[in-house]
């Protein structure tokens, strides 16, 4: 583990996005499970619709009606295309209808457009999530001198009672009101030679298929050009783009940036050519898959890009199990992009993909309900060396081990204790304990209780309380502003003193050799004022127990006396000028330590 995984990877929103990423394609897919129980629970409970023959047209739903009729006007059929109208029978269609279906085709041809059939609606009812009526679904539009409307499918009652879908009476309008529309303005028609146009294959002529092809690659290469050009322009300005991870980012989003803009142009240009709506809509599906794919390139790229960066940060840093979790991440977010472009690319296609999530889902939640420990474990992992509560090399206490770290892994970390075991803790349960980390103390914590004789007098604790806090101010080794002794309780069975303040010192043992001495100093201040430690047991005096000094005694009440004369007594707090006269003032080690090199300094070796 490296000394910080968020400087091993200069700015953790490398890691952040990576992670987010993953997080993001893994559940992707559960609104469709979220979707799909409630629906099964739903159709258990409410009725069966009824149950209607199909329509020999297929106009039962607007996906297979719009189908129809574009298939019927590439036939040129346009009777049967007038059928596709409200009113009209393909039996006996009119005249009326059947010039409708072609003054709809040359419209469509000239500025219109229809919405690729997987964007259309295969469900009898339509679509129910857009801003039209229930009975109305949107498939297309249509700009004529400057004015748009909307191609709109309309649903009906057939004469089986069932759902029809047709053009409805208010784009019928729109059609007879644009019935003056030139044929001839088509740019397609002026470009073509004649025998190019009178050979049709599939009902579009010859020509517009080379037109689409050649357009195809000129769009493709113009926004090669553009791209490259806009790419190589970029660093020039900027200049932070020439380095990681700018310059990767970049790289990641060149190719799916020409395929957008490639899928734009060529669209754009068939509008503007008046390519027959038939064979734009017979390539629409493409156009969407195009689009579909350079989505997916980007996010291949992106997580391919961030990965190599983040492991190569930190392989850097020797961060081993930070790799480890950029391995594993990159590898499902990879997955994730996968499964997710099958999906896509097979909805793009018309192909129902809701019994396919149903399973997908179903079958991810049997996965992650058997793998639970195992995810929890991997999810307690990332935590770990994301928020970095501890690191390799840390002491620490987990629960109720305390011990050195030795190795954070993918599923548990293990910890050397202080009786040289190895402790393995799984990471899911590592990450929500309690961790106690003792590797980031700057100082150490300084706080006994000293418990006192009942045979104490207040003039002995006055005593105490001055001769401790001028040690503590005194000592070099101890932060003074912090330091205080109070006498904070009589106890049952002791006079207790309460001494707080912090060390100054770097590790856990120069922390003992400070304590050692400041424990040492207080016994003989202790000492010094005539009194004694009290015990948490009965105390039973025979005739030879001395009993207390009263000549020590004599002389700290003495003491007292002359600092309550003087105006001396540090109590209840010292005098700033007294603490400044004292400070540092004790020699430490102490005189006669064999560490005592430099005398008075405070200085301790490997400090």
């Amino acid at each position: 583990m490296t000394r910080s995984f968020l400087k091993s990877m200069r700015i953790n929103k490398s890691s952040q996005f990576l992670l987010s990423l993953f997080i993001f394609f893994t559940f992707l897919t559960i609104p469709g499970l979220q979707a799909q129980i409630p629906q099964l629970e739903t159709e258990a409970e409410t009725p069966e619709e009824p149950q209607y023959p199909d329509d020999d047209l297929g106009r039962r739903n607007p996906r297979s009606s719009l189908a129809g009729f574009i298939s019927a006007v590439a036939e040129k059929n346009y009777n049967l295309a007038g059928a596709y109208f409200i009113d009209g029978d393909p039996a006996t269609s009119s005249e009326e209808h059947a010039e409708l279906a072609q003054r709809l085709e040359i419209m469509l041809n000239q500025r219109g457009q229809i919405m690729p059939y997987s964007w259309l609606s295969s469900d009898p009812q339509g679509r129910t999530d857009d801003d039209l009526p229930n009975h109305l679904d949107r498939v297309g539009t249509i700009t004529v001198s400057g004015k748009s409307f909307d191609v709109l499918l309309e649903k009906v009652e057939g004469p089986d009672g069932g759902p029809l879908w047709l053009i409805s009476d208010q784009t019928t309008e729109y059609v007879r009101e644009f019935s003056d529309v030139d044929e001839e303005a088509l740019i397609i028609d002026r470009l073509l030679p004649e025998y190019l146009e009178t050979t049709e294959w599939g009902g579009v002529p010859v020509g517009q298929w080379l037109v689409m092809i050649v357009l195809a690659l000129l769009a493709y290469t113009l926004a090669w050009f553009t791209i490259t050009l806009l790419l190589y322009l970029i660093p020039l300005v900027w200049r932070k783009a020439r380095t990681e991870p700018e310059s990767g980012v970049l790289e990641a989003f060149a190719l799916p940036l020409k395929l957008y803009l490639a899928v734009w142009l060529f669209v754009a240009g068939t509008r503007e050519l008046g390519l027959s709506i038939i064979l734009r809509q017979r390539i629409s599906g493409i156009t969407v898959v195009v689009g579909l794919v350079a989505l997916l390139i980007l996010l291949w790229r992106l997580s391919e890009f961030l990965g190599v960066f983040s492991q190569r940060r930190m392989s850097s840093r020797g961060n081993v199990s930070g790799v480890s979790v950029v391995l594993f991440l990159k590898r499902a977010a990879k997955i994730a992009i996968v499964i997710f472009g099958i999906i896509a690319i097979l909805g793009a296609f018309g192909v129902d993909v809701t019994t396919g999530l149903a399973a997908l889902g179903i079958g991810g939640l049997a996965l992650a309900l058997g793998a639970q420990k195992t995810i929890e474990n991997f999810v307690g992992s990332v935590t770990l060396i994301t928020d970095q509560p501890i690191r390799v090399g840390d002491f620490c206490k987990v629960g109720d081990t305390i011990g050195t770290v030795e190795k954070v892994g993918m599923r548990s970390t293990r910890i050397r204790t202080l009786a040289r075991t190895v402790v393995t803790i799984p990471n899911g349960e590592f990450s929500s304990s309690k961790i106690e980390n003792y590797a980031h103390r700057d100082k150490f914590w300084f706080n006994p209780v000293i418990g006192l004789r009942y045979e104490t007098t207040p003039d002995q604790i006055r005593y105490l309380l001055v001769e401790l806090r001028a040690i503590l101010y005194a000592h070099p080794m101890v932060t003074s502003d912090t330091a205080r002794v109070r006498f904070i309780e009589l106890g049952s069975d002791s006079l207790n003193l309460e001494v707080f303040t912090y060390v100054k010192v770097a590790t856990f043992d120069d922390f003992l050799e400070v304590k050692e001495d400041l424990l040492l100093r207080i016994m003989d201040t202790v000492g010094e004022s005539g009194t004694g430690f009290a015990f948490p047991s009965q105390t039973i005096y025979f005739g030879k127990d001395t009993g207390l000094s009263k000549e020590k005694s004599q002389s700290a009440e003495e003491k007292v006396r002359q600092w309550k004369e003087k105006g001396e007594l540090q109590l209840p707090k010292f005098d700033p000028e007294k603490i400044k006269e004292i400070e540092d003032k004790i020699h430490y080690p102490p005189d006669g330590s064999a560490e005592q090199k430099i005398k008075g300094t405070g200085k301790i070796p490997g400090l």
